[in-house]
Formats: C-alpha cells, sequence, structure tokens
C-alpha cells in the first residue's frame, strides 16, 4: 500500500485549513494554487495565494518544498534521518514611502513572528512606473524543517498569517 509522504500530508494539511477559510469561514480569498514535480531536480513544490476578503490589496503565499533528497530519504526509509520540508511565507504589497513603510512592516513582522524567523523585503517597479509605487514581496522563512509533527501547529500558524495580512493592509 502507497504511503503518503511527509510533504503530501502537510499540503493536504494545509489545503483543507486554507480552503475552509475560503470557502466555509470567508475569511480570505483563494487567488492561485501551484502543485508541482521538478522534474529538472526530481523536487516537490507547492503554493497557495490568498488575500483578505474584499481586500486584494495585500497578497499571502505559502510555499512548501521538498527537495529530492528528503523525499528518498523518506522513501527509502534511511536510518538516522528525518524527513521534512521547508516553509516560506511570502507576501505582496504596494508601497509608496518606501523607507518609511518598509521600517514599519518589519518593525511589524517582527512583533507577529518569532524574533528568529529572517524577514526580507525585496522592492520591484515597472519601467516607466518607478515614481508611483513599488512592489514589495516579503519573505518570512522558517529556519528548520517542519513534518507531520507541526501539523497541530498550523491554526495557529494560520491565524498569524491573517494577522499578518491585516497589520499589512493597514501600513
Amino acid at each position: 500500500m502507497y504511503d503518503p509522504t511527509v510533504f503530501e500530508n502537510l499540503k493536504v494539511a494545509f489545503e483543507n485549513q486554507v480552503y475552509d477559510l475560503d470557502t466555509i469561514d470567508r475569511k480570505i480569498d483563494i487567488t492561485n494554487r501551484v502543485d508541482q514535480m521538478d522534474f529538472s531536480v526530481m523536487g516537490r513544490y507547492f503554493a497557495i495565494q490568498f488575500t483578505m476578503a474584499g481586500q486584494p490589496e495585500v497578497t499571502a503565499e505559502i510555499v512548501l518544498e521538498a527537495s529530492l533528497e528528503e523525499l528518498a530519504a523518506e522513501i527509502l526509509e534511511k536510518p538516522d534521518t528525518s524527513p521534512g520540508c521547508s516553509l516560506v511565507l511570502r507576501f505582496h504589497k504596494r508601497v509608496q514611502q518606501v523607507s518609511e513603510q518598509c521600517m514599519k512592516i518589519e518593525q511589524a513582522l517582527h512583533g507577529i513572528w518569532e524574533p528568529d524567523q529572517k524577514v526580507k523585503q525585496t522592492l520591484s517597479f515597472e519601467y516607466g512606473q518607478e515614481e508611483s509605487s513599488y512592489l514589495n514581496k516579503i519573505e518570512v522563512a522558517f529556519n528548520h524543517k517542519i513534518n507531520e509533527e507541526h501539523m497541530g501547529e498550523l491554526e495557529d500558524f494560520l491565524e498569524h498569517v491573517l494577522e499578518t495580512l491585516v497589520v499589512l493592509t493597514d501600513i
């Protein structure tokens, strides 16, 4: 019998809870979903994007990845390995006052997420539109791999994501 991988179990858990927030609770609107097998590196990639319901100004994206090494170690039941997935959280928001808004964003995220989580902001603009606004891609990278033992924390994690969306919308 086929035994689902850690990646598959986490992907389904994230999907279930995020889709419940969309269809049952009506707190969010899902805007995109990606589920890929990357044959060039034999890795798995899952991402789901959403906004707060009726507030499309800020987008959240949860990204779950598993490398070939992780998948092979689990499927082959290699001893002395603990399979898991990497987790990255991204937000996309337009900013006009770069210095002021980016500083507020960094402070707000350090207040919501654990201090050891690295926050990275990358600004971009469309050529010819430099003066109006910049797209800020905000990443919160988690330093440790996650596995099924973290499933009980998904609800709290998603509450923090929703809190971040609300805070970013107000900045």
